[in-house]
């Protein structure tokens, strides 16, 4: 899998308590500038720096379809879909730069 293509992705505070949804085309780009602080204002007040959830594949059309359909949901809806992947709420991106 590559993830220089569509993906959703769930990024979360250091402390767990912030969860910031998502929607790129190079995964690996947008978690970097989220470590950086750039991008949205939320980013940067809540620093959501940790990679915690991530779905890569399809068009563009059906990665935001997705991304809103995670976003409307509850957030025991968000945990429970980390937690399928990622139970220990790990950095996913910790080793890739």
């Amino acid at each position: 899998m590559g993830y220089e293509t569509n993906c959703v992705y769930i990024m979360c505070s250091l402390d767990n308590k912030v969860l910031y949804t998502g929607v790129t085309n190079n995964l690996i780009r947008r978690v970097y500038e989220h470590r950086q602080g750039e991008g949205s204002g939320f980013v940067k007040k809540y620093k959501v720096y940790k990679l915690v959830y991530f779905e890569c594949g399809g068009d563009i059309m059906t990665a935001i379809n997705r991304e809103k359909q995670i976003k409307a949901g509850s957030r025991a809806a968000k945990e429970k879909l980390i937690a399928s992947l990622n139970s220990e709420w790990s950095d996913l991106a910790k080793d890739w730069y």
